[in-house]
């Protein structure tokens, strides 16, 4: 294959070592990362520092039922990112563009519908919640607006995880930074110059997410030496709409069992009131900073071992696998510790409540040691659904989130019930959240060792 474009807009994963492989692969998704959780995070910092505790707590409450709304594309993001990356492994153009333009269609469907369905059904779900009286009007409103432009964000996930199929992980940092930097002027334009509140900042970040869908777009049309996409592809094509359900709806439904389970959470949270709401927001926030490496290198593993499996080359996967998630690991260790160095600092940045931040700060606390045991989670079942097996991480979701993780935040909260705390210590759901990710870490080893996911590949 003879490249036409600079070298660094795709990169072939099956050739080279490895560790070398992954992690030029993994530092622009790592900043990409870095740069969306930048995006969430300066929107609650303008919320609260403009607006007001409660309008964070607003944006907090908002969050697990945006993730519901959305699982659907973040499944068709990993259908598609592992169809991508094993045909451009096994040098299938043809299919490749099928699949490519079977992802944009269906987007397209799936934006529409909830574009029309999910403003109307956001404030009952809200009420059904026990979201706070106080913050429900402008929580409602927060969802509608992201609701009405869910198209930007829904695209640029998809077609992210088509470039990141294609080895092509700089465009889509570029991209999300352009958005980051739209986004924050934005942010402060509308909430601190025009007084819009919370509806600012949701209408900031659909404009934001719109630009990067029509740039990431535009770059994945310059890939004519891969494939090209010819209104002939253009078609509802249900082999391989079936395929990329097959392959991207357990992971979806992996982060819709997620989301239920933080809306049941969520449930729980509100009860303990507003100053709980606005600090769990903000470890959240900083949270997914520590998650950053996690993240990053679950999704290159999954691109490295799909190219790897379309290539027949079952040996570089392996190899890959154990560099890969070593390089997790470290750089996992090093971010947690340099977040929890200046985890106070952090915390005043969203609040200029010295109460608020110190209590925030002991929640972040407890949840530190998860994060080296979440990021071999991440980096193993990665390996495994690029591999064409996405049932397994979604059986072991199931049975961490529903057996584990919920039971436990209602069973410690209960029990530790007393006068000062009549519904229960606030710490349960971190505790809780903890002793999942480390169980998590064992049963995806254990599977992993297995090696059923051997089998799985597409081709």
């Amino acid at each position: 294959m003879e490249n036409k474009l600079p070298k660094q807009d795709y990169k072939d994963l099956t050739q080279g070592e490895p560790w070398k492989k992954i992690l030029s692969f993994s530092l622009p998704l790592l900043l990409g990362n870095l740069a969306q959780q930048l995006y969430n995070t300066v929107d609650s910092m303008v919320v609260g520092r403009f607006v007001g505790d409660n309008a964070l707590a607003s944006v907090g409450a908002s969050g697990p039922v945006l993730n519901l709304l959305i699982l659907f594309f973040i499944g068709i993001s990993t259908g598609v990112n592992i169809m991508v990356s094993q045909y451009f492994g096994a040098k299938k153009k043809e299919e490749l563009a099928n699949s490519i333009a079977t992802a944009i269609l269906l987007t397209a469907g799936v934006s529409l519908f909830l574009m029309l369905v999910a403003p109307f059904v956001i404030r009952p779900f809200l009420r059904f919640l026990n979201t706070p009286e106080q913050i429900l009007f402008s929580a409602s409103r927060y969802l509608r607006i992201l609701m009405y432009g869910i198209a930007g964000a829904a695209y640029f996930n998809i077609l992210s995880g088509i470039l990141r199929g294609l080895g092509d992980s700089i465009s889509s940092l570029y991209y999300l930074l352009f958005a980051t930097i739209v986004n924050i002027v934005l942010d402060i334009l509308f909430v601190a110059v025009f007084n819009m509140g919370v509806a600012g900042v949701s209408l900031a970040t659909i404009i934001a997410q719109g630009l990067s869908a029509i740039l990431a777009y535009r770059k994945l049309t310059t890939f004519t030496d891969i494939f090209v996409l010819p209104k002939a592809h253009f078609k509802v094509n249900m082999e391989y709409i079936k395929q990329m359900l097959k392959l991207g709806l357990p992971s979806g439904a992996t982060q819709g069992i997620f989301s239920l389970a933080m809306l049941l959470i969520q449930s729980l949270s509100n009860q303990f009131g507003e100053f709980y709401i606005a600090a769990s927001l903000m470890v959240m926030r900083v949270d997914g900073l520590a998650m950053l490496p996690n993240f990053s290198y679950g999704f290159a593993m999954t691109t490295y071992a799909g190219q790897n499996v379309g290539a027949k080359r079952m040996d570089r996967v392996l190899k890959g696998t154990k560099q890969g998630t070593i390089l997790a690991i470290t750089t996992s260790i090093i971010l947690t510790s340099i977040i929890l160095l200046f985890g106070h600092r952090l915390m005043l940045l969203f609040t200029q409540t010295e109460e608020l931040a110190a209590y925030a700060l002991k929640l972040l606390y407890i949840l530190a040691p998860g994060y080296i045991f979440f990021s071999i989670t991440q980096s193993l079942s990665g390996v495994m659904r690029g591999a064409g097996d996405t049932m397994t991480p979604m059986w072991i979701s199931i049975l961490l989130t529903f057996g584990i993780r919920v039971p436990l935040a209602y069973g410690i909260s209960y029990l530790t019930r007393s006068p000062a705390y009549p519904i229960g210590r606030h710490e349960a759901i971190f505790i809780s959240l903890v002793i999942t990710w480390t169980l998590g870490a064992v049963l995806t080893y254990i599977f992993y060792r297995k090696g059923k996911w051997k089998s799985k590949a597409i081709l």
